[in-house]
């Protein structure tokens, strides 16, 4: 499939320009990233996200690293408001607090956020573009909170039903571009669609 052309705009219609796995297990199993080539399919994607945070109040909108940076900045750019980078430790040069989290692979590893920024009464919305355990967006969670702001929500491409997925939305209101009919295939870590992929 052309990664540049425009489908038919149902519901979730950019998730079959998502790329699988093509590099063995130590990647992640699909690349979701592929879907941003697409203008038409970031913004719908981003729109998506959205939906469910119309009527709540946005202050700042934070993104995780890495490419939570893309679709958080593009979050922001939307809502007209400013964005906050939480990244992998080490990669800031100013004051930081840190909080430790084991990624997907289950490695552990240690995330920061700037100290200058986050203040109790902002209302901060959460981007990743994927959940799978949930440990990198719980850490994120904790590094807002502890600085007193509040987590109005997280978004995020698809939010499989792990345990930290599902602690994560039985806690916080969330937004993911997944429809229902996909969502076990999702959890299964294999969409019927790449049956026919073509890189």
């Amino acid at each position: 499939m052309e990664v540049l052309t425009v489908l038919p705009r149902r519901k979730g219609w950019y998730l079959s320009l998502m790329a699988p796995n093509t590099k063995g297990p130590k990647f992640a199993w699909l690349d979701p990233s592929r879907l941003y080539c697409n203008s038409q399919a970031l913004s719908d994607c981003v729109r998506d996200l959205l939906r469910p945070f119309q009527n709540e109040t946005i202050d700042l909108v934070a993104g995780i690293d890495a490419m939570g940076f893309i679709l958080g900045s593009a979050v922001a750019i939307t809502l007209g408001k400013g964005f906050l980078a939480i990244r992998k430790a080490g990669h800031l040069c100013v004051e930081t607090r840190t909080q430790e989290y084991s990624d997907y692979s289950g490695r552990e590893k240690l995330m920061e956020v700037r100290i200058d920024m986050l203040k109790p009464g902002l209302r901060v919305l959460l981007v990743d573009q994927w959940i799978e355990t949930g440990g990198t967006m719980r850490a994120a969670v904790k590094l807002v909170e502890d600085q007193g702001a509040t987590v109005v929500g997280i978004a995020a491409v698809a939010i499989e039903n792990s345990e930290g997925g599902k602690w994560l939305k039985e806690n916080y209101k969330y937004s993911h571009c997944i429809p229902n009919e996909l969502q076990s295939q999702i959890d299964s870590q294999y969409l019927e669609f790449f049956k026919n992929f073509i890189g």
